[in-house]
Parts: C-alpha cells; structure tokens; sequence
C-alpha cells in the first residue's frame, strides 16, 4: 500500500499492475469455469480510500503523464476495483456471474503500513507507541479475520442475491452517495464518481488493452 514508484516488468505502475490487472487477468483466466460453476461470485477487493479521481485512472493509470504519489496512486487502482466489478456484473449477470467490491476495513497486521511515515500511521490511529497495530473494529481497525469476514459474506450470503455491482463494508451494501454529497463519505459509503457504468465501461477496455486478456 502507498509504497515507492515500482513498475512491473511491463513497465505498468505497481498498484494498479497488482490491484486492477491483476484482478482483471485472473477473472479472464477463471471465466469459463466460472460460467461452469452456476450462479459464481466475483470479489474485487476495493478500500475506503477509493476517493481518487476517476478520470485519473482512465487518463493515466500508469503515472506516464503525471507526477507520482503513492496516496494516489493507491486510491485510484482501489476505485478501479468499484468500476471493475460494476463493469463485470453487467457482463456476467446474463451467465450467472455476478460481481462484487468489498471494503474489508483498515487491517495493519499484514505489513500493508510497512511504507508508511509510523508518525503519520500513529497519527491517524492505526498503530501504537510500541509500533504494533491498534485493533478497533468500531472505527474500522481490524484483525485479519474479521477483515475476510465481508469478504466471505460477499462470496456466499444469499442476502446479496440479485445485488450484483454493489460495493461493501461491514456486510452490508454501503450508502451510495449522491453526487452533490461527494464530499461527506466515510468507510461506510461510496464515492458517486466510481458507480458510472460508462467509466466502468472504458476502465474494461483499458484493462483489456493493456493486458490482451478477454472474457472468452
């Protein structure tokens, strides 16, 4: 998470090699089964911090025209998860594939703040003096068990049947703001901008020809 300007051997920015291709390349790779299996889930793992600008994302995902930070960059590959799952359950909903982007919450006993500023991580709560990981699942500091928890309901509970493309926090369907509300989300909601069908649309063929991957 947020770490240095690291690029894969394609030269495409890690962040969103990792989190959106990487995603993507595996669903392709997985579809034929997933057809197969009846009524199959897919699960992007999206964050709360998917409040980039989307329009960064379509425009320049791998930071070629603009300077790098690792905060943006972090934030746009997570709201393309939103947009890529959006994007898929529009395809997959004729075959019995539905789509879905989770939240699991803010986890730190995984290494995810290991490029973090630990002034900056204290700060803002997410770790102790001592430098180990405050867990506090009321504002969102979770276990690793319990961040797999929304994850699993959003792979199997049959509450979400016919729920397709929504995103998810806490095992519920978050808020979807309106667009005049943008600036009041919180862990619990979802930015307006990363729930357009047609940026999920272009986001699709962006990945597409950036990987050759395709849904056959």
């Amino acid at each position: 998470m947020a770490n240095p300007l690291t690029r894969d051997a394609r030269g495409y920015e890690s962040q969103f090699s990792t989190n959106v291709l990487g995603h993507f390349q595996l669903t392709c790779a997985l579809w034929p089964a997933l057809i197969a299996a009846d009524k199959a889930r897919v699960v992007f793992l999206s964050s709360a911090n998917h409040r980039g600008k989307v329009i960064d994302v379509l425009h320049d995902p791998n930071f070629e025209h603009r300077e790098y930070d690792p905060w943006v960059a972090y934030g746009n590959s997570k709201a393309a998860n939103i947009l890529l799952a959006l994007a898929l359950d529009s395809i997959g909903e004729a075959h019995g594939v539905r789509a879905f982007s989770v939240h699991p919450g803010g986890i730190f006993d995984t290494g995810l703040v290991r490029h973090m500023d630990l002034a900056i991580a204290r700060a803002h709560g997410m770790i102790d003096e001592d430098g180990k990981p405050i867990i506090d699942p009321e504002n969102g500091w979770k276990t690793p068990e319990q961040g797999a928890s929304t994850m699993v309901w959003a792979a199997t509970s049959p509450l979400l049947d016919e729920k397709g493309g929504v995103y998810l926090s806490n095992n519920e369907v978050s808020r979807q703001l309106a667009e005049d509300d943008d600036d009041k989300i919180d862990n619990d909601s979802v930015k307006p901008g990363v729930k357009n069908p047609l940026s999920a649309g272009r986001l699709w063929r962006l990945c597409e020809e950036l990987t050759g991957a395709r849904l056959d």
